[in-house]
């Protein structure tokens, strides 16, 4: 199974956890919890995985890396949000390069 395969897998778990027993799925939980819950897990999560990196522990890395985008995941879920939309944002973005890219956001 390529590592896209088993994106798609999770995905798909995930989605099939909507309205599911907060009692019996983790999943579940987090999704009843609603996005701004699990954004919160996500933040820490992330912040999990750059302290493990900044003391350079790889197996951490790999660990925390794997409970980050399993909630990313969980978080596009709540919002809507299709892997698709993610990846045509990183096509249009692919087309110009970084410095270009970065100019054209505006600054909040």
């Amino acid at each position: 199974m390529s590592a896209f395969d088993q994106l798609d897998t999770l995905v798909a778990m995930i989605a099939s956890r909507v309205g599911g027993d907060p009692k019996l799925s983790h999943t579940a939980k987090l999704l009843k919890r609603g996005p701004a819950r699990i954004a919160k897990k996500l933040g820490e999560e992330a912040v999990e995985t750059a302290i493990s990196a900044a003391q350079g522990h790889r197996e951490e890395v790999v660990a925390e890396s794997a409970d980050l985008i399993f909630h990313m995941l969980v978080l596009w879920q709540a919002m809507g949000i299709k892997p698709a939309d993610v990846m045509a944002e990183l096509q249009r973005r692919e087309a110009q390069s970084g410095v270009e890219e970065k100019a054209s956001r505006v600054e909040q």
